[in-house]
């Protein structure tokens, strides 16, 4: 499998494909787990080339210990990839390749779809989750992108993003994927010993109770239901929200004819782990 980390190499590998063959891109931080496979998998029947980039993105971090702490497993990544004897490619650019002579986010103008949840609780994460994209998205120049939906609303900023820069990729989001406990797949699971994976579902558990409820619950039982559920957790719960799913907007009252999500962010020890969850 061959990895490359220079934009003149990789452009040089995957000019064959660009006018009669399609190209996926898999955007990651690297730390690959079988949801990230998944994402390869589904690319793969839809294009003849997949490349998959693994970048520790120093922009979208608000928390330097976070950045600092991220598993970055390059070596065991591309074994894993290994596995799929598919046609695969790895970019694995430093910083500077990536970036140029200085790491700095875009500032962009996503509307009220930025200022909910993760963006609430997260300044800047947003303009460095878009950046990053468009400068993978200029690199690779894919026919289309996957993402998976446990990062829903970041799903939804690439969509934006990619409006806004009038890049031609199709984004695809993709289904979750979960451990046997129905904990959602993270690069970040690797960090917690077996007490705290096992503690750390009741953070799915909060959002089945959540869906179980949500037509004969208001919005506000349906809230303390939930924060109920952390009480006795040695988990911390950041935030739960239930949103518009289209506009993500959060809301108190439910109407009819809306789709609504639920989305859920908390604390296991100093790992921050996220989920989410249709209702209707």
């Amino acid at each position: 499998m061959e990895v490359f980390t220079e934009n003149k190499t990789l452009t040089t590998a995957l000019d064959p494909y660009r006018n009669s063959k399609k190209i996926g891109l898999v955007p990651t931080m690297g730390a690959l787990h079988k949801g990230h496979l998944s994402l390869v998998s589904l690319a793969l029947k839809d294009n003849d080339l997949v490349v998959v980039s693994i970048f520790v993105n120093p922009t979208q971090f608000n928390n330097q210990g976070d950045l600092v702490n991220y598993p970055r497993t390059l070596e065991k990544d591309v074994r894993l990839l290994k596995t799929l004897q598919a046609n695969v490619v790895v970019y694995a650019p430093e910083v500077k390749e990536l970036y140029g002579h200085k790491a700095i986010s875009k500032k962009y103008n996503f509307g009220a779809i930025a200022k909910e949840m993760e963006g609430k609780h997260r300044q800047g994460h947003f303009d460095g989750v878009g950046t990053v994209v468009a400068l993978l998205f200029k690199a690779v120049q894919p026919n289309a992108a996957y993402f998976g939906e446990k990062d829903f609303q970041q799903l939804q900023i690439v969509k934006k993003m990619t409006a806004i820069e009038k890049l031609p990729v199709e984004i695809i989001g993709c289904p979750i994927v979960r451990e046997p406990s129905h904990l959602a797949m993270s690069s970040r699971n690797k960090r917690l010993n077996p007490q705290q994976l096992e503690a750390a579902t009741i953070i799915n558990k909060s959002l089945k109770l959540a869906a179980k409820h949500f037509q004969e619950k208001s919005i506000s039982q349906i809230n303390t239901m939930v924060a109920d559920c952390f009480k006795d957790s040695s988990l911390s719960l950041e935030y739960f929200e239930i949103a518009n799913e289209k506009t993500l907007k959060t809301v108190s009252r439910k109407r009819k004819g809306v789709s609504y999500r639920c989305f859920i962010a908390a604390f296991v020890g100093e790992v921050r782990l996220i989920d989410n969850q249709k209702l209707n």
